[in-house]
């Protein structure tokens, strides 16, 4: 491996935003990194910005530019030219904690016998001007004291565990999610014609099986909560990507633990099966129980007019 670790940014007309995650690579107390940016089709000033980047010589930079093809394209994209131990995506809108990296590594080089481990959680902040309203101040990294944790419950303490059965245990939120390069590379995302999106957990779901990770209650990425974001076009994901959303119903239904939410998963399911080519319901055919289990939360959906 060339480098301890990879840094992925996807980058679609976020010339301006991308310099703030510059500054916060520059920052770094360890620079065991390389920053890939996989270019999405910009037509903005980008390219420009990121050449202007790598000139400063300050951070390895590799630089990629694509047609637009979606956020799942450019990290497949991202995972299939990384060559180090470890991946993490950094949004264009995101920025690392000054000792992000470091941190990543001592964690990283804690843990004895690595083949059972996926990767790292730990927390995920809000970029904020001040700390006021949080009650996690003892979780703070930030010089600038600018961290404020978005929401959720605290990690369990001293606990690995799967990335699903962290949520099940009850934290609600977002996370900075590390991953061994070498599992993004055996569970690429779906690329599926005429469709931009893919749900996140398809693939969190496929590497989390058999593994764990090492859950570290710290903040070691910032976001920016922005208004056309993924989470706040979620309807909109739905209409434009029925079948990676499908994809991802199927998922769930089959691997949930038997519950009321497992058969909501497979209520969805039915709802999207319907907009999907049959080469995908073939693929993605859940067994008949399932179907079965699904139908009423799947009358209730076209009732209600819900995706």
């Amino acid at each position: 491996m060339s480098t301890g670790l990879t840094v992925f940014t996807p980058a679609y007309n976020r010339a301006e935003k991308l310099k703030r995650a510059y500054e916060s690579l520059k920052r770094q107390t360890e620079r065991d990194f390389v920053w890939i940016i996989v270019d999405d089709g910009s037509v903005d000033d980008t390219e420009n910005v990121v050449k202007g980047f790598i000139k400063e010589g300050k951070v390895d930079i590799k630089y990629f530019r694509q047609t637009n093809g979606g956020k799942m394209r450019a990290h497949n994209r991202g995972v299939g030219e990384a060559d180090s131990e470890l991946f993490i995506c950094l949004d264009s809108d995101d920025l690392l904690t000054d000792r992000a990296v470091e941190r990543i590594f001592e964690v990283w080089e804690g843990i004895g016998d690595k083949s059972s481990y996926a990767g790292i959680i730990a927390y995920k902040g809000e970029i904020a001007e001040k700390t006021e309203g949080s009650d996690r101040g003892d979780l703070h990294n930030s010089d600038k004291g600018r961290l404020l944790p978005i929401y959720g419950n605290y990690f369990p303490d001293n606990e690995d565990c799967s990335f699903r059965e962290l949520y099940r245990k009850g934290f609600k939120g977002e996370t900075t999610l590390v991953f061994r390069t070498e599992l993004l590379k055996k569970h690429p995302f779906p690329e599926i014609e005429g469709e931009k999106y893919v749900p996140e957990d398809v693939v969190y779901d496929r590497v989390d099986e058999g593994h764990i990770f090492r859950v570290v209650p710290e903040i070691l990425t910032l976001c920016e909560l922005i208004e056309d974001g993924y989470t706040d076009r979620a309807e909109e994901l739905r209409r434009q990507a029925p079948t990676g959303w499908f994809i991802y119903y199927y998922q769930r239904a089959l691997s949930w633990p038997w519950s009321l939410i497992r058969f909501k998963f497979a209520s969805h399911y039915l709802r999207f099966s319907s907009r999907v080519d049959k080469k995908y319901r073939r693929e993605y055919d859940l067994p008949a129980a399932l179907k079965l289990a699904g139908i009423p939360g799947w009358l209730a959906l076209v009732f209600r007019g819900k995706l």
